[in-house]
């Protein structure tokens, strides 16, 4: 990502608060994995969202009107030996030099610095809740600045969420996002046909995983978006399996939903397939019906159209489907509005994609859901999950979990599946599988 779509970003954020007001918001902090060993670091992404700084320890400040310069950047310093032991750190100058700071200083410093910019400011914008160690400091801060009254110093009177201006820019991709998601989609989309094509009975699941990974990292995208879900059989009934380490078998179907990161941008990706490389008629029967719940739900996408329109179509579709299949019984109008099809699909059609792979931005506008726009990246997720201990169902259904998930860019038009390359008709998979 250049740095000119950083300094935009900032702008636009600069112009929502207004003169006279001030925004906050920290890094995300290096965390402890065990002992002296810290997981790999992942920056906060509202942070990196507005400044494109990768590093921990680190504090963003935006000041409409400031003469000395807007943009005020806290970092560490730089150090000749954690550079040799760890790599390089940008300092003050990177900050101001590289990463647009119009001002850096020592994160050290903070507490001698920060107050003084906070003086005579109406509106702090900040994340609440978000770093308790921040929200005291900056609440001690402010106090301390009310103290200072009678020398005609004033201290904010108002918290503001920066959250809710943040989150609704980053709803909205631009060009060079766009280009970001469509390589995580790209290489995302060639690790699932990979996986499709290793797949065989007596391999494991963290086997296909290990696939999936290695393909990522060889492509250049060394982070995954999420935990992998690599779940063969009734391990596809749960939702959120993780755990990849059950062998596969004969006349299952494995369940994988994975995706790659880019410049932490994520790609979101689910395809449900046969391990021995072809659909049983049950099989068929549900996975064509979630299929067609999907092409529904896509009919639905386009500017203008409400967010929730897409979900209703899926629960119509599948609904009607399990009632011609026998999984339910009764009048489809009436199962709907008894939301008898949640004991198989207990989740909604999809969610919004983007830096983080449940997005942020709202789905709802005072009370009503959002209409959608041009330059939104949301997935399109129906699925079916038949417990294996379901007893209100004929035995040939029950242990089969299907879910097919694509990301989709609205367009201006219509809409554009970021993740098409990834096969997903029943003859196309089989295809596949045999090659």
């Amino acid at each position: 990502m250049k740095q000119r779509e950083f300094k935009k970003r900032r702008q636009a954020l600069m112009q929502r608060i207004g003169k006279g007001n001030i925004a906050i918001i920290a890094s995300a902090s290096s965390a402890v994995r065990n002992r002296d060993v810290h997981y790999p670091f992942r920056q906060d992404s509202d942070f990196y969202y507005l400044t494109g700084f990768n590093e921990a320890d680190a504090l963003a400040v935006f000041i409409p009107g400031r003469q000395q310069g807007e943009y005020v950047l806290f970092c560490r310093e730089f150090d000749a030996t954690k550079a040799l032991w760890e790599g390089a750190h940008a300092g003050l100058e990177g900050a101001t030099s590289q990463y647009g700071a119009d001002d850096a200083f020592p994160i050290d410093d903070l507490d001698e610095i920060l107050p003084g910019m906070l003086e005579n400011k109406a509106k702090v914008f900040y994340p609440m809740g978000k770093n308790g160690e921040l929200d005291h400091k900056l609440l001690d801060w402010i106090n301390h600045i009310r103290k200072q009254s009678r020398t005609g110093v004033t201290a904010p009177g108002e918290l503001v969420s920066l959250e809710h201006i943040v989150h609704e820019m980053r709803l909205f991709k631009s060009a060079e996002e766009i280009k970001l998601m469509r390589r995580a989609a790209e290489i995302s989309a060639q690790a699932h046909v990979r996986a499709m094509q290793y797949c065989q009975p007596g391999v494991h699941e963290f086997e296909v995983e290990a696939e999936l990974i290695h393909h990522f990292m060889r492509s250049g995208l060394r982070a995954v978006a999420y935990p992998s879900i690599v779940a063969g059989g009734k391990n596809a009934c749960v939702l959120h399996y993780t755990e990849n380490a059950d062998k596969l078998r004969k006349g299952d179907l494995l369940l994988i939903d994975a995706g790659a990161e880019c410049d932490h941008y994520a790609a979101d990706i689910t395809r449900t397939f046969p391990v021995s490389g072809k659909f049983s008629e049950p099989q068929r029967l549900l996975y064509q019906l979630v299929l067609d719940a999907q092409e529904a739900a896509l009919a639905e996408i386009a500017p203008g159209i409400a967010w929730n329109k897409a979900h209703e179509a899926s629960v119509e579709v599948l609904t009607k489907g399990l009632v011609e299949l026998g999984l339910l019984k009764g009048r489809v109008k009436k199962l709907i509005k008894d939301e008898k099809y949640k004991q198989f699909y207990m989740h909604r059609i999809g969610h919004w994609l983007g830096m983080d792979v449940h997005d942020v931005g709202d789905y709802k506008i005072k009370d009503e859901w959002r209409l959608l726009e041009p330059g939104m990246v949301l997935t399109v997720e129906p699925g079916l999950y038949v417990a294996a201990d379901c007893e209100t169902v004929d035995k040939q259904w029950r242990g089969i979990g299907i879910r097919i998930e694509d990301d989709v860019l609205v367009t201006a038009d219509g809409y554009e599946v970021l993740t098409a390359a990834v096969p997903k008709t029943i003859e196309a998979i089989e295809s596949v599988m045999r090659s």
